[in-house]
């Protein structure tokens, strides 16, 4: 990997709290799509390990599952990083448009 996810294009980022605010973003998300879209969607979560665990799980499995019920392609590439000193990042994006970006 010759960048860092920060560097990716973004359309949209979400400040999660909790799991409440993670299945709320995923919903978003999955309605958004990732299909024709030439950037990514970026996920900032509290530097509080189990809880930034528990966020990141519900999206990353919620965005794959609600993109399968809606019959879309599931090609998602995802990156999880230190953003600042209080959040953790996860940077999701179309493998598609990672390739046509260059980054791929």
């Amino acid at each position: 990997m010759g960048f860092h996810p920060k560097d990716l294009p973004i359309s949209k980022t979400y400040d999660l709290k909790d799991e409440k605010d993670a299945s709320d973003a995923v919903e978003d998300m999955v309605n958004l799509g990732f299909k024709n879209r030439k950037e990514g969607i970026k996920v900032l979560m509290p530097k509080e390990s189990k809880l930034a665990k528990r966020i990141g799980y519900t999206v990353t499995t919620g965005v794959t599952h609600g993109l399968r019920q809606k019959n879309e392609i599931r090609d998602i590439r995802y990156w999880t990083y230190h953003h600042d000193e209080d959040h953790y990042a996860i940077v999701l994006i179309s493998n598609t448009v990672l390739t046509e970006l260059g980054f791929g």
